[in-house]
């Protein structure tokens, strides 16, 4: 049943973000951000697994963009902290340019918890993660980012999945 929600979810989001091009009725191409940054700022755990000791937290994050040249690929690093112990995802996104230095992204990767067990802000056992986001270079060598992560049965002795906001700003190199 979750295998199926995921696929439906994925099939859903992935449409809506390779077709933003198609509905456009512009006959120039929006040239996106291709800038790679490090930033940090915060993570807001939304939900819980259920059990005594795995509520939201609320907590910091540490992200960082490597854009694959010749591509609509990048390759990210997330890091958030907060409650006992912190989640750290390396993650593969979609990037689509949508305005003049502005992308939304959307992608996959793997949560892995340093203290399986104790509170992150997206939940407390190693699980996939998929992010919906958008990055925006606000400033030269400003990068204003956020996104969504939802960790697919990311809490122990639950079937719960955990859902994350994060937000910041980074510098881009």
């Amino acid at each position: 049943m979750k295998l199926t929600k995921l696929a439906a979810s994925t099939l859903a989001v992935a449409s809506i973000v390779f077709s933003a091009g198609v509905a456009s009725a512009q006959p120039v191409q929006p040239i996106g951000t291709n800038s790679n940054y490090i930033g940090a700022g915060i993570a807001a755990g939304a939900t819980s697994g259920g059990q005594g000791n795995d509520q939201a937290q609320l907590g910091g994050n540490v992200q960082g963009r490597y854009a694959i040249s010749q591509t609509p690929l990048s390759l990210r690093g997330s890091l958030l902290y907060g409650g006992d112990a912190a989640a750290i995802m390396p993650i593969v996104t979609y990037d689509a340019p949508i305005t003049r230095n502005t992308n939304v992204y959307f992608g996959g990767g793997y949560s892995f918890v340093t203290d399986e067990g104790q509170n992150t802000p997206l939940g407390n056992r190693n699980a996939p993660v998929i992010t919906l986001g958008a990055e925006s270079e606000v400033r030269p060598n400003v990068i204003a980012y956020g996104d969504a992560k939802w960790g697919i049965d990311a809490y122990r002795n639950s079937d719960a999945d955990a859902v994350s906001f994060q937000a910041g700003l980074g510098y881009r190199f």
